[in-house]
């Protein structure tokens, strides 16, 4: 195996953008603005065998701003680990310069101001140059599509996902494994599965009834890649029906499946795989336990918590990859296999700076296509914003607490909850809010906004539960996104608490006085996963609200005191 230094030597262009590194002048060739696509695509070719991995795209056709989380907690085993560092401290871990290409990437520091500099990223016509770039230099390269792919996004809504399928068959990707495509309905899942020119994997999906592998999905797939035999496993999210609404796809259950991929693992091996790669959504911290738990994994290509490394995480000997999400980030992998066995690896997280990216012209025209039917309605101003609006941590955002405004004012509420979902793209002071801009926060197929009244009891058990399936120091037991957003209430959590115990000084901010348990509050929120929901379609709520405003402007959020980090 080569060491840390060759690592970060082949690692992203941001490992060698950073001028602390001693890697290069990348930072200040970015900063005369003279940072070249070629500087980004640049790759010393190793190995018999390319992988390329995009994950986490959520709905997102073009070039956006994204902000990485300035709270990421991690707790028991992973406390202080990546991905559970961020800022400075991600900064420091990596050499990244202040300031530099890297920093505005990877980190959230100073973002409004690296943002006017370096610009927007992501674009599937961006992420198409790329991936052919790669393959021009690697023809049989292999590409992967970690999930969360047709979700997102007006267009992707309005079209029940069918604009990500015809964009990404563009691509042509090798296989690709499941999350949020599931909330389109199981029924419109298997329509767009039948028809995909590609692989859909998943070793734990299984038929609810008979607690049998399902037959449309496939556990795992051989390629012969370098002379060599590549099997590819498929690892769907774990915990649909937890997360999401399990009566939206009855047919199926989920799982880890430890058992089963340990299973799947020997048969592939038996079969002759010398390099077995798992295509995974577990999140990361799910995927280093079952690294740990699982033998015979090379690689584990990661998704679901939208986490960036610039270089692999090694867990024995299986190499994790960390590839970003929003397509702001194409990992790129190369592999020595030989006398079946992995002999070595390089890394390169490319990121997709959209300004020095030239588009695909072909693909561009998709998507030009693509979103034609709805242009005026995705391009109407609905307000202005002087406030960077950004969705990515363990707690509120400001597009959480915009959020979390209108529905109260808009439902006249006491408390507002708003779902701990890490997609959406964000928005730099001065821009204006497109109703596209909305929708790229809030698009699902289960946008209703309820109004009902609770007991401050039952809004503390909420709090407690969510609280454990983000903290609870086993990653098997971490079945959620991030911390429930909260409007119009502050609390106290301890982190290092057991469930139960995490939450306290639950107060309401208008009045100041510490909630009741036994009195009942009028809250309104979203995304609820019990079926018949009703109310009005949470799209709608902060459109009103925005157009009310008109100019959004937000103070910072202090309503929530996190203890025992």
């Amino acid at each position: 195996m080569i060491s840390r230094r060759d690592f970060l030597q082949v690692s992203m262009a941001a490992s060698a953008l950073v001028g602390a590194s001693g890697f290069g002048n990348w930072a200040r060739l970015a900063a005369q603005q003279s940072l070249s696509q070629d500087q980004l695509l640049e790759f010393d070719t190793y190995g018999n065998i390319s992988l390329i991995h995009v994950t986490d795209i959520h709905g997102q056709l073009k070039p956006i701003y994204f902000r990485e989380p300035s709270v990421n907690i991690g707790v028991g085993a992973n406390k202080g680990h990546v991905p559970h560092i961020t800022g400075a401290d991600f900064r420091k871990a990596y050499g990244i310069a202040d300031g530099s290409p890297s920093a505005y990437a990877l980190t959230h520091d100073d973002f409004s101001a690296l943002a006017q500099a370096y610009g927007r990223v992501g674009g599937l016509d961006r992420v198409a140059t790329i991936i052919n770039a790669i393959r021009a230099d690697r023809p049989d390269a292999l590409l992967f599509d970690g999930g969360d792919t047709w979700h997102g996004s007006y267009t992707c809504h309005h079209t029940a996902g069918q604009d990500m399928v015809n964009v990404m068959n563009a691509l042509k990707p090798d296989a690709m494994t499941f999350h949020w495509e599931f909330t389109l309905g199981s029924e419109r899942v298997q329509e767009i599965v039948e028809s995909l020119p590609f692989a859909a994997l998943g070793q734990n999906i299984f038929d609810a009834e008979w607690d049998e592998p399902a037959e449309l999905f496939k556990p795992y797939k051989f390629f012969e890649r370098g002379g060599a035999k590549v099997a590819v496993i498929g690892q769907a999210f774990p915990y649909m029906p937890i997360a999401n609404p399990g009566w939206m796809f009855p047919e199926y259950s989920f799982g880890i499946r430890d058992e089963n991929m340990q299973a799947m693992v020997d048969e592939v091996r038996a079969a002759g795989a010398d390099l077995v790669v798992v295509l995974s959504h577990n999140g990361f911290d799910v995927d280093k336990k079952m690294a740990g738990k699982v033998q015979g994994i090379d690689v584990i290509l990661s998704g679901h918590t939208h986490d960036a490394l610039p270089e692999p995480v090694l867990v024995g000997k299986t190499h994790i990859i960390a590839s970003g999400s929003n397509g702001k980030f194409v990992s790129r992998v190369d592999l020595d296999v030989r006398d079946g066995q992995l002999m070595g690896l390089r890394h390169k997280l490319i990121p997709v700076f959209s300004d020095v990216i030239a588009p695909d012209p072909a693909v561009a025209q998709l998507i030009e296509a693509e979103r034609a039917p709805f242009k005026d309605q995705l391009a109407e101003v609905i307000g202005q914003t002087d406030t960077l609006l950004y969705r990515r941590g363990n707690f509120n955002g400001t597009w959480d607490d915009l959020i979390c405004d209108a529905l109260l004012s808009e439902r006249e509420a006491d408390i507002a909850m708003s779902p701990g979902v890490r997609w959406g793209p964000s928005l730099v002071p001065g821009d204006d809010i497109t109703r596209e801009d909305i929708w790229n926060v809030t698009s699902m197929s289960y946008g209703a906004a309820y109004r009902s009244e609770m007991t401050g009891e039952f809004i503390k058990v909420i709090l407690e539960d969510v609280a454990d399936n983000i903290f609870n120091p086993d990653p098997y037991y971490q079945q959620g996104g991030d911390m429930v957003r909260i409007g119009g209430m502050g609390y106290r959590i301890d982190i290092s608490k057991p469930q139960g115990e995490r939450i306290s000084e639950m107060t309401l901010l208008r009045t100041g006085e510490l909630i009741d348990p036994s009195k009942s509050y009028v809250v309104s929120g979203w995304a609820s996963v019990n079926e018949g929901t009703e109310g009005p379609m949470i799209w709608d709520v902060v459109e009103d609200h925005i157009r009310k405003l008109g100019t959004v402007s937000l103070a910072p959020n202090t309503s929530v005191q996190v203890a025992g980090v």
